[in-house]
């Protein structure tokens, strides 16, 4: 898995959690449901935004859940998860970057893309992809070829770039494209009027996930020579932390002109871009202030790999990312298995090394949630201020669905 916005699950409640990971599996059910089960790779934390701004705008009918079979990243469990168009516009705009990224990948050489006969395969599946994402684009009324335009002209820009270069020249193409993608969620809701403010807060969101991306890889590019827009525009750090924090700032503005179907409605994509923006920033700047750490020392705001280690957030241009961690927890199903059952579902965690690396992974038998073995939570404290009373006037439900501060949750 892989994104910028990797909430703590110990920031969200009950609900929210549930919210989430409805979006998140619905992600990757569309993908696989349209596009087969090897298009399911490109599942990311940032792309199931898509999917909570359409249900958000256009509040939620019977027909936006349906019950999902066991999956073993949910502790083979069944689960409610988001379907519909936003689903499956998330799904077309997370394949189709995904492919550019491929692309990108097998024209810079990285890894085993270097090899000729992996290359020519990546560049079959990138093209497979492509043509996947247009048709099930067209379906919905959304263009793919502005995403594939903009990430083309990436490779040009770079190119050109040099000492004294604005980074706001590099990130354009990105801007671009996350500006297209989060604009047609209003197109799909019904809300013309949301149109303009989401394409702002998209533009925002885009330049926000490449300048973090190049802040995380900064290092590791300089030790393997890639090209890292921070180094090769010469450009100092304080003013790319200046550049982020007014992209969050703006994102927040933007949001305030978007006319959600309901406060409720609206609650978890204002807890994601309002919220957990800032928290990507301190945590790429290394000044975050969760103390919910990992066994290192690392903060474990970051959503759980479960699809392997693909690049980081396909709103990104470059740069490989892996970031581990918590994911929102499920709900618990109070189902409980037999001993023959139970000893199979313990298994499959072990094999994929859930019991290990998972926090929390869930009992096979009684279905609590349990902490990986990797994972040990020092102090949670800090990690769950309630912030209902936020600068935007709304309710970031950090702590709970109806806190006791006298704003209207």
């Amino acid at each position: 898995m892989f994104g910028i916005i990797r909430p703590c699950r110990h920031r969200l409640s009950q609900n929210l959690r549930t919210e989430w990971m409805a979006h998140l599996c619905g992600l990757c059910l569309a993908l696989r449901g349209d596009h087969g089960q090897f298009a399911r790779l490109a599942t990311n934390y940032d792309g199931l935004v898509i999917s909570v701004l359409v249900e958000a705008q256009a509040g939620r009918s019977d027909g936006w859940r349906r019950t999902a079979g066991p999956c073993p990243l949910r502790g083979m469990r069944s689960a409610s998860v988001a379907q519909g168009e936003g689903a499956r516009l998330a799904a077309t705009v997370s394949l189709v970057l995904a492919s550019a990224k491929v692309r990108d990948h097998v024209a810079d050489g990285d890894g085993a893309l270097a090899r000729r006969p992996v290359a020519a395969a990546a560049r079959r599946v990138a093209g497979r992809w492509d043509r996947a994402g247009a048709r099930s684009g067209a379906e919905m009324g959304f263009d793919t070829a502005v995403l594939l335009d903009a990430v083309g002209r990436q490779q040009e820009i770079e190119e050109q770039a040099g000492s004294g270069t604005s980074l706001l020249t590099v990130t354009e193409p990105t801007e671009t494209a996350t500006a297209a993608a989060f604009g047609h969620t209003a197109v799909l809701a019904g809300k013309p009027g949301n149109r303009a403010p989401l394409e702002e807060a998209g533009r925002l969101f885009g330049r926000l996930a490449h300048l973090l991306d190049a802040v995380e890889d900064r290092c590791e590019d300089a030790e393997t020579g890639a090209w890292n827009p921070i180094t090769a525009t010469g450009a100092d750090l304080a003013e790319v932390r200046r550049l982020c924090d007014d992209a969050v700032h703006g994102v927040r503005l933007a949001l305030q002109d978007v006319a959600f179907a309901g406060k409720r409605s609206g609650k978890l994509a204002h807890v994601l871009l309002a919220h957990e923006l800032p928290r990507a920033v301190d945590r790429a700047f290394g000044t975050t202030s969760c103390t919910h750490t990992g066994p290192a020392g690392q903060t474990t705001d970051a959503p759980e790999a479960s699809q392997g280690t693909p690049p980081q957030s396909w709103f990104t241009p470059q740069g490989p990312g892996g970031p581990g961690g918590a994911p929102p927890e499920p709900p618990r199903r109070g189902r409980q298995r037999g001993l023959i059952a139970g000893c199979a579902v313990w298994s499959g965690l072990c094999c994929t090394g859930q019991v290990c690396c998972r926090d929390p992974y869930h009992d096979p038998w009684s279905g609590e949630p349990r902490e990986g073995w990797c994972h040990k939570c020092d102090d949670c404290s800090d990690c769950c201020d309630c912030e209902c009373c936020c600068n935007c006037g709304d309710c970031c439900g950090n702590c709970c669905d109806g806190c006791d501060c006298g704003c209207d949750c």
